[in-house]
């Protein structure tokens, strides 16, 4: 890449209608890993007008598969408070008016068999696939900048949504920010769109000002963009949105979910899936390995690939690239790595301590940058490698 350039990056809030599935797909995963941390989840969402719709294969006790049958009516009380938590009491989408269909059924025996662990056979991934992870210090967090601020905006807008509702906005809104790159780092914004949902008693001068005072609360001093660059609700009205204005479904928005396109992925969505599947699992080990080298100082930025076969339990293969900066040679990394931390499907979620409900919270805003907490959310952004990878590269 060249050194002088604008790099664009989104984000969605948690009320954008695939977010809402995530969140759901997310609470579901939740409620089996809370009653049983062996549950095994692949949960599917679909938001409509005034309609959800629940499909994917579940494993799990009693309390919620019984002789093979989801007990429907938890998961549907458990959809509504997603929905009522995100904000929707609108006509075209209300959490205690939308109809909810419950398609979960029990998982294959076929793919269980290849992913449980017996006899000698130790736990496998859950898929086949390739997985990416990465780091750098554009950021406190280690993250690209363009996709941390799209963040960080969405979330300072949701979080004065919730505690003031008389600002009028609505739950669906989504941010882009460019940003210019002078010698591989970026250095002011270049533009911003915003667009939000609001009541319709609010005039766009005023949707204006509120955004404005969110985007400069959240970028550096300075960094704001010129007035003829800043967009917000460039339709110039944003009143029907959500579900009830554009359907939504479960993982699709795996760029906005990771580096906001500065950096690879491998294809397959986090959302809706227990720790046995490597897409989620996998990725999460990617970053964390990535943001312990960058915090250890052993690169300025670094790229992780991890690949698996289904029912396998060890990494086909590990690919580490520091893009010419890091302090020591990518196969001694590579090496350190295997040292410190088991990249099996069992020892990433033993590592990270996975099979916990901790993933709701990371159905929005991003799974990366995120701050880690006592109850284990965002465990993956820890940086507890950082002293094991310099020992054993000694």
């Amino acid at each position: 890449m060249a050194d002088s350039y604008l790099f664009t990056s989104e984000s969605v809030s948690e009320g954008h209608p695939d977010k809402v599935c995530d969140r759901i797909s997310d609470e579901v995963v939740d409620l089996f890993l809370g009653a049983d941390e062996n549950a095994r989840v692949a949960c599917e969402t679909l938001t409509t007008t005034n309609r959800v719709v629940i499909a994917g294969e579940v494993r799990g006790p009693d309390s919620l598969v019984t002789d093979g049958q989801v007990h429907r009516d938890k998961i549907e009380q458990l959809a509504r408070e997603a929905v009522k938590s995100i904000g929707y009491e609108q006509h075209g989408f209300h959490w205690e008016t939308a109809e909810v269909d419950v398609l979960l059924h029990a998982q294959s025996s076929d793919i269980a068999q290849g992913v449980d662990a017996s006899g000698n056979k130790d736990e496998g991934a859950g898929d086949q696939g390739i997985m990416f992870g990465y780091a750098c210090r554009e950021t406190d967090a280690l993250m690209p900048a363009p996709i941390h601020f799209s963040h960080r905006i969405l979330k300072s807008m949701a979080e004065a949504r919730h505690a003031d509702p008389s600002l009028g906005l609505g739950p669906d809104s989504k941010s882009q920010v460019t940003l210019q790159y002078e010698n591989g780092r970026p250095v002011k914004t270049t533009s911003i769109v915003v667009s939000t949902q609001h009541d319709e008693d609010v005039d766009q001068d005023r949707v204006r000002e509120i955004v404005s005072e969110h985007v400069a609360s959240v970028l550096p001093e300075g960094w704001m963009c010129p007035a003829d660059e800043f967009y917000v609700n460039p339709t110039g009205r944003f009143v029907i949105g959500g579900p009830d204005g554009d359907c939504g479904l479960t993982g699709r928005k795996i760029i906005v979910d990771t580096y906001g396109g500065m950096a690879p992925h491998g294809g397959g969505a986090f959302s809706g899936k227990d720790p046995t599947k490597v897409d989620r699992s996998a990725a999460y080990a990617a970053r964390y390995v990535a943001k312990n080298i960058v915090a250890a100082g052993l690169a300025e930025k670094c790229t992780i690939q991890v690949a698996y076969a289904i029912g396998v339990s060890k990494p086909l293969s590990i690919f580490v690239d520091t893009f010419g900066t890091g302090t020591v040679d990518n196969a001694k990394l590579i090496g350190a790595i295997r040292e410190v931390m088991d990249l099996s499907p069992r020892g990433i979620r033993e590592h990270l301590k996975l099979s916990r409900p901790i993933y709701a919270p990371s159905a929005a805003y991003g799974h990366f940058g995120r701050q880690p907490t006592d109850e284990g959310h965002f465990s993956w952004e820890r940086t507890d490698l950082v002293e094991p990878l310099k020992a054993a590269l000694t």
